[in-house]
Formats: structure tokens, C-alpha cells, sequence
């Protein structure tokens, strides 16, 4: 699930940087997108009573995060910045995910985690952006870690599974998706002309990436399964290189092996 979730999220951020030079429009209409595409689900699945908070605390975190990702993005190619933010989060979503949630990290778990850290170290360590690029892209993983946890606490919480997914990306649709759109004012409207066909793909895989990622935070460990889902580097590298044509070379090349086998220890021995 995790794996599958991973290869998705860097398919979305791959639309979503490929778009045209207005981000803000594009996450509107890739959130909205998401949000309508959920909408007749709310009418049948329970409201996720006992996780509101969690929600509200995941949306708000969402917004800074999304702020971070379209300044980051701006300035940089995507192999160049995404390692950075994934690769960042699961160390601090590891710690957090003892501390709030209670959850065990093992030595085995510790270990592959070091090395997807170490890869992702090696896939930014040549032609780094600048640093206030750089900070951009680590303030996005520390939201991302801030999120997970408070989404992971927020599926457990919620009646169902699919009742939390549901009304997080309402949440978010409604809220961020709204609030760019709205600040965008007639941009938006000129963008959503060009981009809509490119938001609506990418908000369809945004509810496949994050439910699959919920689901599994409602069954396992958050630590392990956190730093699982940015095998989404690996594929991220690919996507850059042959869709985006970005250059990828040995350094990252080399630091996307090492997020393979941190990946591969937790499957098989986490």
C-alpha cells in the first residue's frame, strides 16, 4: 500500500510541476478536484466523529505545507527539491510518531531509516539548489511530517477508514482549494481553461496516494510505514528523467538505490 501510495504521490507532484507557471491555480484545481471527486461519498460513509480536531489541525498544516511546496518548485527542478522534502520527514515523523502515537522504533526500522536519510543526503548532495531554496524544501518535509502524524492519530480516531479520507479531502478542497481559487481571483479562472483536464487526473491519484497511505497508518506502524512511502524519491528521480527531462546523475542515481534498499529492509525485515 505504502509502496503503491509512493509511486503515486511523485506521478501527482509530477503533474502538478509540469503545469503551467501559475502553482497556486494548479493546486486549487488539483485539491477542488479531489474534493468533488469524494463529495458523494460523504453522503453514505459516518461523519468522523472524535477526529474534527485532527482534521482541522491537518488542514491548517496542509496550507503551510502547500505554501512551501509552490515557492520550492518555483525555483528549482523537481529532482532537485522533492528528495529533499520527502527524504526529510520520515526521520521527524519517526520521532514525533514515538512521542504522540506511542509507536515502536526498532533497530531494523532505525537502520533502514538511516538509509533512506543517507540516500536522500546523496540524491541532493550535487547541483544543490540554493540554500533558501533548500529551506523551502525542508520546511515542506517538516510539514509533511507534522501531517502524518496528526492524520495518522485523526484515522485511528475517525469510526472508518474511508470516513476520514473522505472528509479530509473535503477539508482540504473546501478549504485550500477554495482559498487559492479565491485569491487567484480571474487567474484562476485562465488557468482552470488550460489545467483542468491535468487537475482533475492528478486530484483522482491525490485521493488514491493519501487513502492508501491513511489506510495503512490506521494498521501499522507510523515510523516504518512513513519512511516507506518516500520509496516516492525513487520514483520521483524516474518521472524527472524521462518526462521532465531533467538531469539525474550518478550521486542521485546512487542515492536512489540506497531508498531502495531502506525500503526493501523494512518490507522485508520491519
Amino acid at each position: 500500500m505504502m509502496v503503491g501510495s509512493g509511486a503515486l504521490h511523485a506521478t501527482v507532484n509530477a503533474i502538478f510541476k509540469a503545469g503551467g507557471p501559475d502553482k497556486m491555480s494548479g493546486r486549487a484545481l488539483i485539491d477542488g478536484s479531489s474534493a468533488l471527486l469524494v463529495l458523494p461519498l460523504a453522503m453514505v460513509v459516518p461523519l468522523p466523529s472524535g477526529a474534527w480536531l485532527c482534521l482541522a489541525g491537518s488542514m491548517a498544516v496542509h496550507l503551510f505545507y502547500l505554501q512551501c511546496l509552490i515557492r520550492a518548485y518555483a525555483m528549482a527542478d523537481m529532482s532537485a527539491v522533492y528528495p529533499v522534502m520527502r527524504g526529510s520527514a520520515p526521520v521527524i515523523a519517526a520521532i514525533a510518531a514515538t512521542v504522540v502515537l506511542g509507536d515502536a522504533v526498532t533497530p531494523v526500522i532505525a537502520l533502514a531509516i538511516g538509509a533512506v536519510v543517507i540516500g536522500t543526503l546523496l540524491v541532493a548532495a550535487r547541483n544543490t539548489p540554493p540554500l533558501h531554496t533548500l529551506g523551502w524544501a525542508m520546511a515542506s518535509g517538516a510539514a509533511i511530517a507534522a501531517f502524518t502524524v496528526v492524520d495518522a492519530k485523526g484515522v485511528r480516531a475517525a469510526p472508518t477508514t474511508m470516513s476520514y479520507v473522505v472528509w479530509d479531502f473535503i477539508a482540504t478542497g473546501a478549504g485550500i482549494g477554495g482559498f487559492y481559487a479565491w485569491w487567484r481571483g480571474g487567474d484562476f479562472i485562465v488557468a482552470a481553461r488550460s489545467q483542468w483536464r491535468a487537475g482533475l487526473v492528478a486530484g483522482a491519484l491525490s485521493v488514491v496516494t493519501y487513502g492508501l497511505a491513511l489506510a495503512a497508518y490506521k494498521l501499522g506502524n507510523v515510523a516504518r510505514l512513513a519512511a516507506l512511502r518516500e520509496t516516492s524519491i525513487v520514483f520521483g528521480l524516474v518521472i524527472a528523467s524521462v518526462f521532465l527531462r531533467e538531469r539525474v546523475n550518478h550521486t542521485r542515481a546512487a542515492g536512489g538505490v540506497m531508498i531502495a534498499l531502506g525500503a526493501g529492509v523494512m518490507i522485508l525485515l520491519g
